[in-house]
């Protein structure tokens, strides 16, 4: 009986923190969240000048799952497709689910990059411009609220008015170097909610990677990476230190592991965010498969269990390889 009781106050908090923070939920959503999926060769989720970049296009499916075991925990899956269309052009496309406990945003991102090759055959040099345009849902499903009076206004799927919103890149390559930088949220819409209206507040993220590709002619390949993101509303910085290993066997597989550890800076007294992250994964012929695992350290946990994460992908449209080993730029078959 008392266990009945606390769920039923437990549902109607619930429905309270809701009701108050739908405003907030409706507008704070830009776009998916940035995690450390792009490292499963998927530059191209948080890049749109990663569009085409190699000599393949690629189809990648991915599937994460938050707080693993609980009811309504986050999770997020992502199709994505890029490939070029000529030397110079290329375009891409993502479609995303990301779903937060009664929360959920959908949404389809096309991109459009432009390279522009600058070196020889045996010297690559490459510049590169992406942009992309996004449509975005917003909803949040109040069937599983309960109120002491039946509220056939609580008792469905409510749908914000779609927005738009954009993102802008440019990446540069040099032989075994390569770099980022990337806009994101250029665009800022006032979003509806029923018969509210908000002014969208400043989702802008700047994003930078750095890499370097080692061993190009070894039998291991060494690749270490650094991702930084900084919020401008808020002024959090997230920085992701890489390490990428390969190793190559026979002529129909690649294996490959990552291990990332991703570290915020803020000016508060609170315990900065502090998660490592393990890959694995191989690439068979043109398929690849990957397996992602994520888990918080620190004083402060949220969450015990860790994130989990897997990865689909097929190289498509493959071409010659390019000079350079980096599989950023090039798969191996």
């Amino acid at each position: 009986m008392v266990s009945r009781l606390i769920k039923k106050m437990i549902k109607k908090l619930s429905l309270i923190i809701a009701l108050v923070l739908l405003p907030l939920i409706s507008v704070s959503q830009g776009t998916f969240p940035i995690y450390t999926d792009y490292l499963s060769d998927n530059v191209f989720l948080i890049h749109p000048s990663a569009a085409g970049i190699g000599n393949c296009g690629k189809l990648r499916l991915t599937a994460r799952q938050q707080l693993f075991g609980l009811e309504n925990a986050p999770s997020l899956q992502t199709l994505s497709l890029h490939s070029r269309v000529n030397e110079k052009m290329a375009v891409g496309g993502i479609l995303f689910n990301d779903e937060n406990g009664y929360h959920s945003q959908r949404g389809i991102v096309g991109s459009y990059a432009y390279h522009l090759n600058f070196g020889r055959d045996d010297a690559l040099e490459q510049l590169s411009f992406g942009l992309s345009f996004m449509y975005v849902q917003n909803s949040v499903d109040q069937r599983a609220f309960v109120t002491p009076l039946p509220d056939p206004i609580l008792s469905q799927i409510v749908e914000s008015a779609g927005y738009f919103n954009s993102d802008f890149s440019v990446a540069y390559h040099f032989l075994d170097a390569y770099s980022y930088f990337t806009v994101k949220n250029l665009l800022l819409t006032s979003m509806n909610f029923e018969d509210y209206s908000y002014d969208s507040l400043n989702l802008r993220r700047y994003l930078m990677t750095f890499g370097y590709y080692f061993g190009r002619d070894k039998s291991f390949q060494f690749e270490p990476s650094i991702m930084g993101q900084l919020i401008e509303r808020t002024g959090e910085i997230f920085v992701d230190f890489n390490m990428t290993a390969y190793k190559k066997i026979q002529n129909t597989m690649q294996l490959w592991a990552v291990l990332s550890y991703r570290q915020s800076f803020e000016s508060n007294n609170i315990e900065s965010l502090k998660q490592i992250t393990p890959i694995i994964g191989f690439n068979y012929k043109r398929f690849m498969f990957s397996y992602t695992y994520t888990y918080q350290v620190g004083d402060i946990v949220l969450d015990t269990g860790g994130s989990h994460q897997i990865t689909l992908g097929i190289n498509l449209f493959c071409q010659q390889p390019r000079s350079t080993g980096c599989p950023n730029l090039n798969s191996i078959y």
